[in-house]
């Protein structure tokens, strides 16, 4: 493939187009994905808790690892989406293949080194966190979704490698198909199978199994994306890891910030509530995640767009696009936070149906009608983080995160709770304080950045 225009893939073209029109395009996929994995995020939770609360705290004892597994994938497919979206802007090819052959690498290697640390442990760190009663059941669910990690990693770096060339609507339908087999498993191996959490476990890797088989088949064998994926490409290159993980590792210490801050909210929640309170953070975050997934989807479309116009050097595109996706993302979160609100009773029975769950229901919907508080200012921090990645300048998402995560959100959360004696309730407060001035100050330094590029870039 060339500089002819015409001979890009659509996505590659939107990506070198106008920055409205290709931050919708790219946007609008991701979202319904999002919608479709939420939807499966939900399902399970709904199926968990049917198996009652000590069973919902198990599967919200394990989040901090699925985060950090999350981190850590995520990380490599950030650093390599965001360098092939330069790439692209840069019109270098040849660059772009190599760093896409080489995620996948990094993944598996990431996956094989992660199972081994934790899995010999992991129990022995269900009962430090004081699980108690609920370790066994936390162990039998975890161990299940270690031992396949090296499947997430994989799907997760695939998923990201599409992202950096723009085709947003491959990654759409392997969501779409990943989310509904899970949904379909769901009850089939937790109740009819009757393995109770472990099934839930199941039908997640059973689901990200089939997403890893679904991309193998577009990258390698179908062969029609603008990246192409060659073994030749699989010896490591200094300079590729380097752009890889210059952007990679922060995006990974970002997540692993919100891994360690679940971790350790986790603490302070049981010392303030008991597991009872881990099931009731646990579920109310599953609601209000999915009051991000525009911005999520949004993001996405930011840091592939802002790094083709860093890589073209156009400060005009970069500043368009970033802003663009603050307006729409703040309109939209205004409307999400109303409805959560006004509707938080009757999205908490989906959690709280069995008798088992019943007593968790006056709690979320405390949850629920505090937290959404913060959620106008999430644009603020996520979509210019996103821009950071885009532009090369890792740092600065993960200052933006680490200020969210670990010097605001969980001091102000053990003050309000645990100093002040406010219980669960100044959890949710010191959650909402740090989120909003985090947001904040993340705009404040985004405009900053865009600035300079303003002086250095001719545009």
């Amino acid at each position: 493939m060339d500089s002819n225009r015409q001979e890009f893939t659509s996505g590659v073209q939107a990506l070198l187009g106008d920055p409205k029109r290709a931050i919708i395009k790219m946007s609008i996929p991701m979202m319904i994905g999002m919608i479709a994995q939420t939807a499966y995020n939900l399902a399970d939770a709904i199926w968990v808790s049917g198996l009652g609360a000590d069973a919902l705290a198990a599967v919200g004892l394990f989040f901090p690892f699925i985060f950090l597994f999350m981190a850590i994938a995520n990380g490599i497919g950030i650093g390599g989406s965001s360098a092939i979206s330069r790439m692209i802007g840069a019109n270098d090819k040849k660059s772009a293949d190599k760093i896409a052959m080489q995620m996948i690498s990094l993944g598996i290697i990431a996956a094989f080194v992660t199972t081994g640390i934790f899995l010999p442990f992991l129990n022995t760190i269900f009962v430090k966190m004081g699980a108690g009663k609920v370790a066994p059941l936390a162990m039998s669910y975890g161990k299940i979704l270690l031992i396949g990690s090296v499947f997430l990693f994989y799907s997760s770096i695939c998923n990201a490698i599409l992202r950096g060339e723009g085709d947003t609507k491959r990654v759409m339908y392997a969501m779409l198909i990943s989310s509904i087999l899970n949904i379909v498993l769901d009850p089939i191996f937790i109740y009819v199978f009757k393995l109770g959490v472990a099934g839930a476990a199941w039908a997640t890797l059973a689901s990200i199994l089939s997403t890893s088989i679904l991309f193998t088949y577009w990258l390698f064998f179908k062969k029609n994306t603008y990246v192409t994926l060659s073994f030749a490409n699989m010896k490591f290159s200094r300079k590729i890891i380097a752009e890889i993980l210059s952007v990679g590792i922060p995006a990974s210490f970002i997540q692993l910030s919100n891994s360690l801050m679940m971790f350790f909210m986790n603490i302070i929640v049981v010392k303030a509530d008991g597991t009872d309170g881990v099931a009731v953070l646990t579920s109310g975050l599953r609601i209000i995640t999915i009051g991000t997934i525009p911005l999520l989807g949004m993001a996405m479309g930011v840091t592939a767009v802002t790094g083709a116009a860093y890589g073209a050097k156009n400060a005009k595109k970069l500043d368009t696009s970033y802003l663009f996706g603050l307006k729409i993302g703040f309109i939209i979160e205004i409307f999400i936070a109303s409805l959560i609100f006004i509707f938080a009773r009757q999205i908490t029975t989906i959690f709280t149906y069995s008798s088992a769950s019943a007593r968790l229901a006056d709690n979320i919907v405390i949850f629920l009608r505090w937290m959404i508080l913060f959620l106008p200012f999430v644009p603020f921090g996520m979509l210019t983080s996103a821009m950071f990645q885009g532009v090369h300048k890792g740092f600065y998402a993960l200052l933006t995160t680490i200020t969210r995560t670990i010097i605001l959100n969980l001091p102000l959360a053990y003050i309000f709770a645990i100093s002040m004696n406010f219980h669960l309730k100044g959890i949710w407060w010191g959650m909402i304080v740090g989120n909003s001035l985090t947001g904040v100050f993340a705009f404040i330094l985004g405009r900053f950045i865009v600035a300079k590029f303003r002086r250095d870039f001719v545009i």
